[in-house]
């Protein structure tokens, strides 16, 4: 107990010598000299201690973003967390069913890969002085250090942190919610906290196991949408932007909007519904697009209704001639008009391959329309809309998967009328599900399902088979009028010559007769 007592005494005695050395040091030597003493000091212990510290700030660059070595390390260290720091925090994920744990501020865990150890720590600096602010925000600074022994630098900066950033995004890829994105109008893009897009969770539940269509058109596009998302080295190998291009085309109700969903769902993707209408010009667009995440599909539907984006170039050549036709009225609420929107053809085309398109990778572009016709052949040509996929009526196969999914049943004795149907009749499959919908939990309600489905089939066969009729008058009556307009008009022009020519003649009988026309 006395040497115990004693060693505590001459402790004690020594940290108070140093305390009082170094007040006299900080207080009768120059700055210049502490300086010195200190930076050489820094080197000779530096030369003693074995090992090296690497931060990873959470914002860098001078606009502050979010640093993805940060989110990705993270990550990464959650499930080490969990297993090994004492203190952890909790963060809800995943439609808020589950938990992700990450150590908390100064906390320190240990890893081991490929026989190296090394220590992570996680930190924080809060400001002493609080500054008032219009716009507050945190002034809190956080990041992780990376201790490890100076002999493994060359493993760590190499093998280790690549495997620690490829973990941790694969880590991000599972754990994130997805979500739907709409643009806001550019008018509310300044301000606190004012974002480009708005979000919710996107909770589609289609997949290509329940969208209607046939089975091979649905494998064929699976191996595409695989192929692309894997394909990373390949189109740097190319010298292609990592994106590809689909358009949706069909008439209403056939699943364009079900495919997208499908399609986002396959491949963990984010969705940007894209509303041209709402953005002002192309440099708007262009600010839109940089926006957008990688892992993302970016949709327009019903281009052909969203601007008017069809033959622009040539009513371009028009543009002066029907502005002098009209009236100053109607020039200023045309004017107006445009106001709303400015994006051009040519802002959209660069919008989807030009070099911003570049920008970031892993992105669909996807277009939909219900008249292909009326498109601009450079905005849907190959290189642009790489893959286009006719959204057509339903036929049998397309049917067997409804079936599947609203009645539960593969194989019925009705199944033989309603394929006969089907091949004759034009019915989107939205119709089709309509009547297919169980209205109660009766057990001949499937039948009656069925039943009710080839009555719609026969009164569409019936009403096509009449509208074709009525075409078919109308265009007959068309062509009648037509060829009597045509007819009317010979005997004009043939009255026309006789009158000419009798005309002709009386004036060249005046002139034998007289010699000189008076």
């Amino acid at each position: 107990m006395m040497m115990k007592g004693d060693m505590w005494s001459n402790l004690g005695s020594t940290m108070a010598a140093i305390m009082f050395m170094y007040a006299m040091f900080r207080q009768y030597f120059p700055p210049q000299l502490q300086d010195y003493i200190f930076r050489y000091s820094k080197k000779l212990s530096n030369l003693m201690y074995p090992y090296i510290h690497v931060t990873f700030d959470e914002f860098t660059g001078e606009r502050m973003k979010r640093s993805e070595a940060f989110s990705a390390i993270q990550n990464y260290l959650s499930g080490k967390s969990s297993a090994f720091a004492k203190r952890l925090k909790a963060d809800v994920v995943k439609d808020s069913q589950s938990l992700v744990l990450s150590m908390d501020y100064d906390e320190e865990i240990t890893d081991e890969f490929k026989g190296v150890k090394v220590w992570w720590a996680a930190r924080r600096n809060i400001p002493k002085t609080q500054q008032f602010s219009f716009y507050p925000s945190s002034d809190e600074k956080r990041y992780y250090i990376l201790k490890f022994h100076k002999r493994d630098r060359e493993f760590i900066t190499g093998t280790y942190l690549i495997h620690v950033l490829k973990q941790g995004k694969a880590i991000a890829a599972d754990n994130r919610q997805r979500k739907l994105y709409s643009n806001n109008p550019g008018q509310s893009w300044s301000g606190y906290r004012s974002t480009k897009w708005s979000h919710v969770v996107f909770e589609h539940p289609a997949t290509f196991d329940t969208l209607a269509m046939d089975a091979k058109k649905k494998e064929e596009i699976k191996k595409d949408l695989i192929k692309f998302s894997k394909g990373k080295e390949y189109y740097a190998k190319i010298g292609k932007a990592w994106k590809r291009g689909y358009l949706l085309y069909g008439p209403p109700g056939t699943g364009k909007s079900t495919m997208i969903a499908a399609m986002a769902n396959f491949l963990n993707y984010d969705v940007y519904d894209l509303e041209l209408t709402t953005v002002k010009n192309n440099i708007e667009l262009r600010r839109l697009l940089i926006e957008t995440s990688n892992k993302s599909i970016i949709v327009i539907e019903d281009i052909d209704c969203s601007l008017d984006l069809t033959g622009q170039r040539e009513k371009k050549k028009k543009k002066d001639e029907n502005e002098e036709e009209m009236d100053p009225i109607s020039k200023k609420a045309k004017e107006e008009e445009q106001k709303d929107s400015e994006v051009t053809l040519s802002g959209l085309l660069n919008f989807i391959d030009g070099l911003w398109s570049a920008c970031g990778g892993e992105r669909i572009i996807v277009f939909t329309t219900n008249y292909v016709e009326k498109l601009d052949p450079a905005l849907i040509r190959r290189g642009r809309m790489d893959k286009h996929i006719e959204m057509s009526y339903c036929r049998f196969e397309a049917f067997k998967v409804l079936a599947k999914n609203y009645l539960d049943i593969e194989l019925h004795p009705l199944f033989g009328e309603i394929s006969s149907l089907l091949e004759e009749t034009d019915m989107t499959p939205a119709d089709v599900a309509e009547n297919l919908m169980l209205k109660s939990d009766d057990d001949e309600e499937d039948e009656t399902c069925l039943k009710n489905l080839i009555e719609a089939l026969k009164d569409a066969k019936e009403e096509a088979r009449k509208k074709a009729e009525e075409e078919a008058r109308l265009k007959a009556e068309k062509e009648e009028k037509e060829k009597e307009q045509a007819e009317k008009e010979e005997k004009e022009k043939e009255q026309s010559v006789r009158e000419d020519v009798k005309e002709d003649a009386t004036a060249a009988k005046e002139v034998k007769e007289n010699g000189v026309i008076h």
